[in-house]
This record gives C-alpha cells, structure tokens and sequence, in this order.
C-alpha cells in the first residue's frame, strides 16, 4: 500500500522519536527521513505542536489497539487488572510515546476515547454492585495513580526501579475503590452508585429529565 505524504511524516517521526526521544523530532531531521522538504511538513501539520499532536496520536491508536484486544470478562475488576498491567507495559516498552501521549497537556481525541475505555470498566464494576466510590472519582484515582506510577518509574534510575511497585500500586487502588463481592457492597454508598450507573446505563425510565437529575444529585450525595 502506498502512504500518503501524511502518514510518511507520522512514520518517520514514530522511528526518530523511538530512537532518539522528543529531542530527535526537529522538522529538518523528520523532513529528511520522511523524505519530503521542510515546507512539505508544514503545509501537512501547521507547525511542529501539530505534528507532535500526529504522532502521539499515533501512539495512542497502537495503545488502543492493545485496550480492544483485551475484550471483556464477567469480571470487571479483573478487566481493570489487565487494563492497568496493559498500559504499565506500554508505558515500559515505549517510554517516549509515552512521555509524549502523557506528559503532554494538550487534550487528544484518541487519549479522551481511551479515558472512555477506563470509565466503562469502572461503570461495570458498580453495576455488578462492588463499587466504592462514585465512578468519575474511581476512575480518575486509577487514572492518575496509574499514570503517576509509570512517569515517576521512567523518571527514575534504572537501578532504583522496583517492579513490585507497580502491583502494589495497582491492588491499592482497586482495594480503596472496591468490595470483594457484591454481597459485601450493602452499604448505602455502594448501592447509591450502583443504583446510578443502573440509570445511566438504561435512561428510558418512568422519570422526566429534571426527575432523573433531581435523583442523581441525591445518589451523588448518598455515594459520598
């Protein structure tokens, strides 16, 4: 298949920023290898910020791909388990895509698709009733923690790196924001949250819109 002038940049500048890391990526040196002239790239991306927003797209469409072929279980606690050791290991296999698909604060549609992939195992868990906090918290602490962990690995000496961190981090998380079984979620938190996702998963119910957010709010305070 022939790539197109696009996709030509966005593969070179992958190879170099693999090779060398962020500082590899000058417009001169992905020109080159992409083989096109510097005005070539311009005219493509805008400017350098776009390019780096091509690539690191780029990366999360891999990262993705690894996120869909996992599927789904009857386990959704499990599927967070898996998801989390998927993106450690992505992070530990590319560092630099890494560090550019995360380090980075601009907001990529791919990067919001797979926050979306985290939210619904998250929805799942509190569905099945085992669900600690309300769901966006849970799935910003497993988020953050998550990422907090693999940025503050690669930053470290590899000497100073302790693979055990990574397990011991992911279980205290998913110990703070789940029960072991349904059966132990009787609170009235846990059955405020799963009560929500059960409305939010099925939203044509009896109740009008200001019903349903009048209700929400009252779960929301009862969750908390």
């Amino acid at each position: 298949m022939t790539l197109t002038t696009k996709d030509r940049l966005i593969r070179a500048a992958a190879e170099l920023l693999e090779e060398g890391g962020r500082e590899a990526l000058s417009t001169r040196a992905v020109s080159a290898a992409a083989g096109v002239q510097a005005p070539t790239l311009y005219r493509t991306f805008g400017d350098k910020d776009g390019l780096l927003d091509a690539v690191a797209t780029y990366g999360f469409k891999n990262y993705l791909e690894g996120k869909h072929a996992l599927g789904q279980t009857g386990d959704p606690v499990s599927d967070l388990r898996r998801g989390w050791d998927l993106h450690v290991e992505f992070g530990l296999r590319r560092p630099a895509f890494y560090m550019l698909m995360y380090g980075e604060p601009r907001v990529r549609e791919a990067r919001q698709e797979a926050d979306a992939i985290l939210r619904r195992i998250i929805e799942r868990i509190a569905e099945a009733g085992r669900l600690r906090a309300p769901v966006g918290q849970a799935a910003q602490l497993v988020h953050a923690t998550g990422m907090g962990v693999v940025l503050s690995f690669l930053a470290s000496p590899p000497e100073q790196r302790d693979p055990d961190l990574f397990i011991a981090a992911r279980e205290h998380v998913i110990a703070a924001i789940t029960t072991d079984t349904a059966d132990q979620a009787s609170d009235i938190p846990s059955r405020a949250i799963a009560l929500k996702a059960a409305l939010e998963k099925e939203p044509g119910t009896v109740l009008t819109p200001a019903e349903r957010a009048m209700l929400a709010e009252w779960l929301d305070r009862l969750a908390r």
